[in-house]
């Protein structure tokens, strides 16, 4: 047994609603998702980089990463840096992308400077359902992030997060367990040495997770 393949978009014979996203990332340039991770949603799945990714312009250069074994709720969304607005002026109003003489004069450093850079999402998160990750948040492994809650700014690893704008409302576990987690980093694991060890990977034994072979 090796588990499902992580190429296949839908890996669930009874529906259709649940889509692997590498798959579906296949072409994209300025996306890389790792092995595992899913989308569900009764309303077009496949539609994800279009729907749920927003404002994601090949022309701005950042990217979305997600690692590997993440679990994205319907509607959570993820904003990228195409939707930012200069703030450095008087006014945050786009003016120069309508043209007629309005783009004369436009710095696009002065846009630029805004742009806050990849958005990074580590390995075996859970994303709830309508959360909303903002530009170049980067959310630790192992992390949860609550349904509806806006994520501005980073999220440590093991951590829960709630609210608008999302706040830590508990550690999953420990300084010195979550550290050690980090080091083991089962995700990373052949496929053959993660079938092995699902056990202690579906535990909360850290001393039995490290002891995997």
């Amino acid at each position: 047994m090796t588990g499902p393949s992580p190429d296949r978009l839908h890996p669930l014979d009874a529906t259709d609603q649940l889509v692997f996203l590498k798959p579906l990332a296949e072409g994209r340039t300025n996306v890389t998702v790792g092995d595992y991770s899913y989308y569900d949603d009764p309303d077009d799945p496949t539609g994800f980089f279009e729907r749920n990714v927003r404002y994601h312009f090949d022309f701005v250069g950042d990217r979305l990463v997600i690692g590997p074994f993440c679990a994205i709720g319907r509607g959570a969304v993820f904003v990228m840096n195409g939707a930012t607005h200069a703030m450095g002026g008087f006014s945050t109003f786009p003016f120069n992308i309508f043209g007629g003489g309005w783009e004369d004069g436009f710095d696009p450093a002065t846009w630029a400077a805004g742009n806050r850079g990849d958005t990074v999402i580590g390995a075996d998160v859970w994303i709830g359902m309508e959360a909303a990750v903002m530009p170049g948040v980067r959310i630790g492994p192992g992390a949860i992030v609550a349904a509806r809650a806006v994520v501005t700014q980073d999220v440590p690893p093991y951590a829960v997060v709630a609210g608008n704008p999302a706040r830590v409302v508990r550690q999953r576990f420990d300084d010195d367990t979550v550290a050690r987690l980090c080091a083991v980093a089962w995700w990373d694991w052949p496929r053959d040495k993660l079938m092995r060890n699902l056990d202690a990977v579906r535990g909360a034994d850290i001393a039995g997770l490290e002891a995997a072979t």
